[in-house]
This record gives structure tokens, C-alpha cells and sequence, in this order.
């Protein structure tokens, strides 16, 4: 049975959110929330019990730490025999190799955004292509969770930036170009895609774009 609605949420603001160089030192899998970040998902949880209302929900969430802490915070909000809950180590961050020095980090990061970010891969890491593909992976899994007659009517992912932009591309069919102009979700920001009355989902609210510039972009011509 699909669920009514299908809800992406990003982590709260992280130690990583709010300095870069944390990363030279702490696996980005071991990052935690701030104090603000806790905070951020409280009041998600409460969002997300007002659209739930009563009914059972399935959670789906990244193993790394931000995540794991906030669905603890969103859980808050629910009874715990109203929970499904799953980690799933395919909607973790985009991996960009191991210890990171920020210098060094800051000039990948100035070449993936000249190359493209769906393209390029981190030394060490991935690239957008291949969360893409481990993305597809999972809503395969997905898919056959919705067939059991007593799946839930609501289902929340917590994941990662990244991870809710190659998510929202692959369920739309959205082209490279398309991808690259979607904005990353704020810290805790809930994007609700509602299914419609021929079982289709259709977003809630417009995703946010930006206009960006590769030189490499080709568009479709036909």
C-alpha cells in the first residue's frame, strides 16, 4: 500500500554545519548536532506529528550520527508504537574521502562546482552519480516495503542534503541540468510530496532553485 505522503527531512545543523574544520579531525559519519541543531528537530517532530496526525509512520534514516540524533529529536513527538523505524547505510552523505584538511576541501570543492556537481568524484569518495545509483537501490527496497498490506500511511526519510536532492531527481526523472539547479534543504526543512488521487505524488510546496553556471551544461534540443 503506498503511504499518503512521502517526507524528506535533512539532518539538524551539525558540528560540520558550523565549522568545516571539524572535519580534519572527526569522521564526517561521527559528526553530531549542535545544541541548535537538537532543537531544530524537536520542532520538526512537531511538524511531522501535525501531518501525520494518528497514524503509523515509517521512518527510513541515514546511519551517521546527525541523523540517527535527529530522529531521536522528531521522535519525540510520536508514540512509539506508532513508529516503523529502519536505518539504511544507502541514504548516507555523499562520501568526500576520509579525514578532510579545510583548505584542501575548499579547493574540491571549487572543482566539483566548475565540473559539475553530479559528476565529479572525491578522492577517496564518491560523486553524485554514484549516490544516484545507490539512491535508485534503495527505492527498489522501498517499493517493496509499500507492497505489504499494513505499511504505514506516512513515510519519513532523514538523510542528507545531497541525498534529498538525487532522491527528489530520480523520483521525478529530473535531468543533470535540473538536479544541479535545486537548492540544498535547510538544516531540518520538510519537503512533502502528497500522493494524488490517481496514486501519482506531487510536491507540496516548489522546490527552491538557483541559476547556475557550467559551461559543460548541454541542453535537450527536440
Amino acid at each position: 500500500m503506498k503511504p499518503k505522503r512521502i517526507l524528506l527531512v535533512r539532518h539538524g545543523e551539525s558540528q560540520g554545519n558550523i565549522d568545516k574544520n571539524i572535519y580534519s579531525e572527526i569522521p564526517d559519519y561521527a559528526l553530531e548536532l549542535t545544541e541548535k541543531g537538537k532543537n531544530q528537530a524537536i520542532e520538526a517532530g512537531k511538524k511531522l506529528k501535525e501531518l501525520a496526525s494518528d497514524s503509523k509512520t515509517a521512518f527510513y534514516v541515514s546511519p551517521m550520527w546527525r541523523t540517527r540524533m535527529t530522529f531521536e529529536g522528531i521522535s519525540k513527538s510520536f508514540h512509539k508504537d506508532k513508529i516503523n523505524y529502519k536505518e539504511d547505510p544507502r541514504l548516507r552523505e555523499q562520501e568526500w574521502g576520509h579525514l578532510q584538511n579545510a583548505e584542501e576541501t575548499k579547493k574540491l570543492y571549487q572543482e566539483r562546482d566548475a565540473y559539475g556537481i553530479f559528476y565529479f568524484r572525491f578522492r577517496n569518495g564518491e560523486s553524485g552519480a554514484d549516490v544516484y545509483d545507490r539512491m535508485s537501490d534503495f527505492m527498489a527496497t522501498m517499493h517493496r516495503d509499500f507492497e505489504k498490506n499494513d505499511f504505514p500511511e506516512n513515510m519519513v526519510l532523514v538523510t542528507h542534503g545531497l541525498s534529498i536532492r538525487l532522491f527528489l531527481m530520480r523520483w521525478f526523472h529530473l535531468t543533470v541540468e535540473e538536479f544541479e539547479k535545486i537548492k540544498n534543504p535547510d538544516n531540518c526543512q520538510i519537503i512533502s510530496m502528497i500522493k494524488n488521487e490517481k496514486g501519482k505524488y506531487e510536491l507540496e510546496n516548489p522546490l527552491e532553485t538557483h541559476e547556475v553556471y557550467n559551461k559543460f551544461h548541454r541542453p535537450v534540443n527536440f
